[in-house]
Order: C-alpha cells, then structure tokens, then sequence
C-alpha cells in the first residue's frame, strides 16, 4: 500500500478530503424589502432606521451528498470488551460490534515467545504507553512477558521505574558487546512475571557502529534467540523512526502492533510504516506479520477522531483491533510512579481497556 491509495493521505492541501478542505463559497440569497416599510424611511415612532439583517447563506448544492460525521457515540456503545453486564450486541467505537473474547488461561508450559514489535516512525503515539501496559496486562494471565527497552530516549525503562542513566549494562552492551550475556541486562520489574531489558541514550551509537557490521539486521535476533524459550511473549517498544534500530526490531518479531493516534498526521505517516513492513517481509523476514492495528488517545467527543479511525477501519478492517484506548489523566501519572495502569489504577476504565487488548492479541497471536 502507498500513500497515493491510502485514503486520505495526500500531499497537497488542495488534494485533502472533502471533510479536511475549505467550504465551497456561496451566493448569499437577496431578502425582499419589508411590505411595510419603504427603503431609506422609518415607520411612524419606531425611530431611526436599523442596519439591514444580514442575508442568509444558502447551502452548496452538493449538500445531500457530503459526507456526514459519524453519529456521536453513547456511554453504552462505549462498553468495554466482554463487559459482563448485557449482551455483545454492542458497537464499539470502530463501528463494529464488540466481539465475545475468550478469557486467557494460564498457559500450560512457558516459551517459545511470540515476538511482538510496538512500531510507529511517528512519535507521541503512544507506543511505550502500549508497551508496558500491555505487557502488565498479559503478564496478569500468568504468561512470562520480556519487555525491551529498544528506544535511546528509554521511556519504556523509566515507565517501570528503571533510571536509564543508573544503568552498567544495558540493551546496548547486549547489542555490541559478545561476552554480555542476557541474563545480565534483564531486570525484574515490581509486576510478577514481567521482566525488562533496559535501554538509554548509549543505544544511540548502535545504530551508528551496526552499519559496518555482517548481517546487522540480524543483531537483535541473535542476541534474543537464546531467551526466546525463557518467555511466552516478548514486546520490542520501538523508537519513533524508521531507522536501522526498528529494522533490527521488525527482523526479530513474529508480529506487530501499530498504535496510532486518532489524528490526521499519525494517520498519513501509516503508508510508510506499511512500505517498511512489506520490504521487511519481503528480504529480510518473511513470517512478520501485522497482528492489529491499535487505536490511541481517542475521544469520541470529537468528530476528527472518530473520522480518522473510520478511515483506518476502511483502510485495515480487521487488522484493526476492537479496543481502542481513550484519553485519560492517569497515563502521565502511572510515569511518575514507574508503573504500569494496572497495579496503578487497576480498576479504572484504562487499565481495563489494556485487558481488553490483551485478549485481542493472545487470540490473534496463540503461539503466545
């Protein structure tokens, strides 16, 4: 796919949709003058003549046939993924009915991992916030869960409470150096059974001294394959590019989950992660595979979000994940503590829309 099929992804302002460009301009409709009054008089004691009312503005004549807003979303239709209060007849915000997701049962054996690669050149996106939430969320099914660390800003470490700068060994020392095992690097987090790889600004210079090496897109892969019988699911929180790092990332997974912001800008920069992907599959792994789609920071009081995600549904359609993760106050506030929405606030309406996903990746994903 490519940015010239993609809907509504043009270059030029003047090429946007209908629904992003300016209105048509319009004739105003002449008002006959009152029976009562005559131009430039007034009538008997009603004083000084009044200013003329502003004429009407008549509505373009294609009016019937632009596209309507999605229709606003009701508390109900916004019920959460297998809520255990009524049916599963409701429509979720992606204007397909909520699908019945089997509960995830505790796993009979441990490994090997699904790898699973947090991937989006745009930042802001919410990637990391994905990342460690969802693997809180699976790591509460009594899955083993490694979190990787694989941006230099190392968001993801400081999310779980890690100091990146505190750090001897990280991902980095892993990457370049042959004696560094990985037992050495990974670290225990406060939620049982989720582990992490750390990361901090040193991964940056990987990136730089990878391109002189034999076969550097395999760097990641080789270094995981003695781990990947330890976990049952891996997470890779890329950084916000298309770089060598996220090649390294996308070579090793098994899928990806693309979070992208209900915005018009995060929806343009998907036909380049799409090309990415398919040169990934095509000369470097051929079992990568798209797993969702992740709707982020959505609000549905808004028309703009909800266009963008229909276009996204009408793009992917069932690459698109049923849950979509809403705008909240508590995100920023689970960074400051260095823990994951669900031991944070393990009750709210976030931590529960995480579960959701869970389940919607263990399904699609059932090697994990």
């Amino acid at each position: 796919m490519n940015e010239s099929t993609f809907p509504g992804t043009e270059n030029e302002m003047d090429r946007l949709p209908e629904r992003f460009s300016a209105p048509e301009q319009v004739q105003p409709i002449s008002m006959p003058p009152s029976p009562t009054s005559t131009p430039g008089t007034s009538a008997p004691g009603t004083g000084p003549e009044r200013p003329a009312q502003q004429p009407a503005r008549a509505l373009p004549d294609n009016y019937a046939e632009m596209p309507k807003p999605t229709a606003k979303l009701t508390a109900e239709d916004l019920a959460p993924v297998n809520d255990p209060n009524g049916p599963r007849h409701k429509i979720g915000p992606t204007g397909r009915p909520l699908p019945d997701l089997p509960e995830a049962l505790p796993p009979t054996r441990t490994g090997p991992a699904q790898v699973i690669a947090m991937c989006n050149q745009k930042g802001g996106v919410g990637k990391t916030t994905t990342t460690i939430n969802l693997g809180a969320a699976i790591a509460e099914t009594g899955r083993k869960v490694l979190l990787i660390d694989f941006d230099p800003q190392g968001s993801a470490s400081i999310g779980l409470g890690v100091q990146p700068h505190d750090l001897e060994l990280s991902v980095y020392n892993l990457l370049m150096q042959r004696d560094i095992t990985a037992d050495e690097v990974i670290q225990p987090t406060r939620v049982e059974n989720l582990d992490l790889l750390p990361a901090n600004i040193d991964l940056s210079a990987a990136e730089v001294q990878l391109v002189q090496e034999v076969a550097r897109e395999y760097t990641l892969q080789r270094v995981l394959d003695p781990i990947i019988p330890l976990y049952d699911v891996i997470l890779i929180d890329c950084a916000p590019s298309l770089g060598l790092l996220t090649v390294n990332a996308l070579t090793a997974s098994n899928g990806i989950v693309v979070p992208l912001e209900c915005e018009f800008f995060a929806l343009r920069g998907l036909a380049m992660l799409t090309d990415t992907i398919a040169k990934v599959q095509d000369r470097l792994n051929p079992k990568l595979e798209i797993v969702g789609i992740l709707g982020t920071m959505f609000d549905g009081r808004t028309t703009h979000a909800r266009e963008v995600l229909d276009r996204v549904v009408q793009a992917f359609d069932e690459r698109v994940f049923h849950t979509v993760i809403r705008r909240t106050v508590k995100f920023p506030e689970t960074t400051v503590v260095g823990e994951p929405i669900t031991t944070y606030a393990p009750s709210s309406s976030a931590a529960t829309q995480y579960r959701d996903l869970a389940k919607e990746v263990l399904a699609r994903c059932p090697a994990g």
